[in-house]
């Protein structure tokens, strides 16, 4: 029969107490109200930063937009087709951003500074692929980015696609 000291006991717990984490993670959290045609309506996220990148349930990323005092605008940058009513949404933190080097130089990119050059563009995108097509020919794309999103990509990428144009130019500008 295998006999427990009071003492192996006690040390056991004191270095599990001396091990234990306190850290707490607090996670800003809300619920979808409304979702349709690019937009979510989130009750919750109470300290949420506009501009900031959201992440719904089922993956899906967004920006805060809409800071109301009952809820919270987002645009969602993708289709949004699993997002249901009552499903969790979580901030993460960040602002939205792109990344911006000259690796973009030759590329033909997403508003999302995702590179799409290496998949094929649709005939929705025929008039990206001759424009691409010339620069090519010509050379020019040595020297360029093209920001592509198509008719067929969601409003929400089509409303970022300038944007982001123009915070790669701001990489490359020299006064």
């Amino acid at each position: 029969m295998v006999t427990i000291q009071a003492d192996e006991i006690s040390n056991i717990i004191r270095e599990r107490i001396e091990q234990y984490n306190r850290e707490v993670k607090i996670v800003n959290t809300g619920t979808v109200l409304q979702v349709g045609d690019g937009i979510a309506r989130i009750h919750g996220l109470d300290e949420v930063m506009a501009g900031e990148l959201v992440e719904f349930q089922e993956g899906t990323i967004g920006i805060a937009l809409n800071l109301e005092s009952t809820n919270v605008g987002v645009v969602l940058m993708g289709d949004g087709l699993l997002i249901q009513e009552g499903s969790s949404v979580k901030a993460t933190g960040r602002i939205a951003q792109i990344p911006v080097s000259e690796a973009y130089l030759g590329r033909v990119i997403n508003a999302l500074a995702k590179p799409i050059d290496g998949r094929a563009i649709g005939q929705k995108a025929s008039s990206v692929a001759q424009v691409v097509t010339t620069f090519q020919e010509r050379g020019a794309m040595e020297y360029t980015i093209v920001v592509a999103e198509t008719a067929d990509s969601p409003a929400t990428l089509q409303y970022l696609a300038p944007y982001t144009g123009a915070a790669l130019a701001e990489f490359f500008y020299v006064p």
